[in-house]
Order: C-alpha cells, then structure tokens, then sequence
C-alpha cells in the first residue's frame, strides 16, 4: 500500500513569515540524520514509497543531498524538497539536489510582488533570491508545484500573482489558507472570511484554467467552492504519515487540516469525501457560511472575535 512519508527535519528557517505557525521555542528542535533515517527505515518497512523533506526550510540543512541518497538507497521512488527556493538560485545547489535524487521541487512563493512579499517573509533583500530559485527550478526540468499563501492580506493579488506566475513557466500552483495555530494562533486579523475570498479565487481560477494551469485550493470546504469544487485538494485523503521532531502521526489528524463538521454537513453529497473546515476557523468565523451555502441557519457562533480598533 503505496504512501508518503512527510519528513519535518526541523523547525528552524531563513525566513521570518509573518503568519508562520512555528513559534520561537519550536525552532531550536530538529532530528539528527540518525532518526530521519530511522523513520525512512520504518517507513518503508510500511510500504510508503515517496518522501517529503519539510520544515522549516531543508536546504539550510548541511546533511539534506546525504538524506535524499540515503532515501533512493532505501528504495524511495519520489523525493520532494518543500523549499522556499533562497537557495536553490545559488551556484549549483540545485543541480547537487537533482544529482543526489531530488524528484521534485515544491517552492513557496507566498505572494508575487517584491515588497509585499519582503513585508511577509520580514527580510529585506530576498525576492531577488527567491525568483532566481524559482526560475532554476522551473529550468531544471524537474515538476514543480508553487505554493501561494491565502490570507487577510495577498488574496486580492491572487489572478495577478497566477498571472506573474504562469508567465514564468509555472503550471502547478497550490492555495493554503492562513492558519490560526501555534506561532499565528493570535494573529486573527490574517484570517479573512472564505465568502470574501471566493469571488477574487473564482476569478483566479478561470484565468488558470484558460491558460492550461492546475491549481489546487487546501482547506476551503466544496460547499464554499461552488462551481469551483473540482479544485478542492485534500493531502489528508492519500496515505501520509508525518514524521515531526516531537512526534509520527498520520496528515488527515494534523492540526493544520480540517477536521470539524458542523449541522450543515449532514446530507451534503460532499460529506464523506470532505475533511470538513478547520477549528481555528470556526472560532473566528463560527459556521454561517457553511449553512448559508446549505441553505440553513447557522449553529455555530464565533468565539474568538477580531479587536476593534477605533477610529
């Protein structure tokens, strides 16, 4: 029973998100190259064939070309790197990762513009390198999915950021939506309402599919959707197991995938396909949305609410 093992080698990074879950006690933690390649050995013992090296960010990681020979000699067929791409524009250290076995890149992007996204990552002089890693990649030859992050402030830019994209060469892009968890538990005000967003996502995704691109949006139920459901992706619906330097546990029981269904659901044609919508965004929105699109009243109301600022 085929499967990917989702490997967190650490926590620590060279960026500085603003909407980064990982807290400033979490970054210290990582695994040593002797428990990653312990869990690789468990993890094909389990039958799982491809790996993904995460974090954090992994190409800041001295040992990361010996795990990725290391996981094709334990038998690994797909080896993806999750990067946000500073690195891979530098000297040959793509190449290297290509030599050692890397199968396929997935890059953050975040959002497209140069001073929004130095704003996001919070490090000045860093756009640069990370459209000159993604232009390597995207040149390397390798699949390449770009990741865009949807919150509060960079949804708006999402067809321009497409756009931009596809222009470079891009065909795959991914949609997460903000998170309300650990290192941005607090941080309410990054966290729109997914009614909000539809209408610029639905635009966006007309363009990508006029222009022959395959976008995938996480974490926004089909119900909210509409029309566009056929774009909803669940990485928590394939067998993956996630190894993290506290703990091993399998991706659909991950506090950043959706896991409450509220009265609403019961009945939808969607329900046993979909993993619902995620705590922290019931607290902040509570579940009118969801009964809205079900043509019912809501259940459910918010609990955390944003501050008022006064005028």
């Amino acid at each position: 029973m085929a499967g990917l093992l989702d490997v967190i080698l650490g926590y620590e990074c060279n960026l500085a998100c603003d909407y980064c879950t990982i807290t400033p006690a979490m970054r210290p933690r990582a695994l040593a190259a002797a428990e990653v390649i312990a869990a690789m050995r468990r993890g094909r013992a389990l039958a799982y064939d491809r790996i993904a090296f995460t974090g954090g960010e992994p190409t800041i990681r001295r040992d990361l070309l010996g795990l990725v020979r290391a996981a094709r000699q334990l038998g690994f067929a797909d080896v993806k790197v999750q990067t946000n791409g500073l690195l891979l524009g530098v000297a040959d250290n793509l190449a290297r990762l290509q030599a050692a076995g890397v199968t396929r890149i997935h890059l953050s992007i975040h959002t497209h513009e140069a001073a929004a996204y130095e704003a996001l990552v919070r490090r000045e002089g860093t756009y640069a390198a990370m459209v000159a890693g993604l232009d390597r990649a995207l040149e390397s030859g390798l699949p390449v999915v770009v990741d865009v992050i949807l919150k509060a402030d960079t949804y708006r830019r999402l067809p321009a950021a497409l756009r931009w994209l596809r222009a470079r060469g891009a065909r795959a892009v991914d949609l997460w939506y903000v998170s309300l968890t650990d290192g941005n538990r607090d941080n309410l005000a990054s966290l729109p309402r997914i009614t909000e967003v539809t209408p610029v996502l639905a635009e966006a995704l007309a363009e990508a599919r006029g222009a022959g691109m395959t976008v995938r949006s996480l974490h926004i139920p089909r119900c909210l959707l509409g029309d566009d459901r056929g774009h909803a992706f669940d990485p928590g619906a394939d067998r993956v197991m996630v190894v993290t330097p506290e703990a091993t546990f399998e991706l659909r029981d991950s506090r950043l995938a959706g896991h409450a269904h509220v009265p609403a659901c019961e009945g939808c044609e969607h329900r046993a396909i979909c993993p619902g919508i995620r705590p922290d965004y019931l607290e902040v929105h509570g579940d009118a949305e969801i009964a809205a699109a079900r043509g019912q009243a809501p259940t459910i109301a918010a609990t955390r609410r944003l501050p008022i600022v006064d005028a």
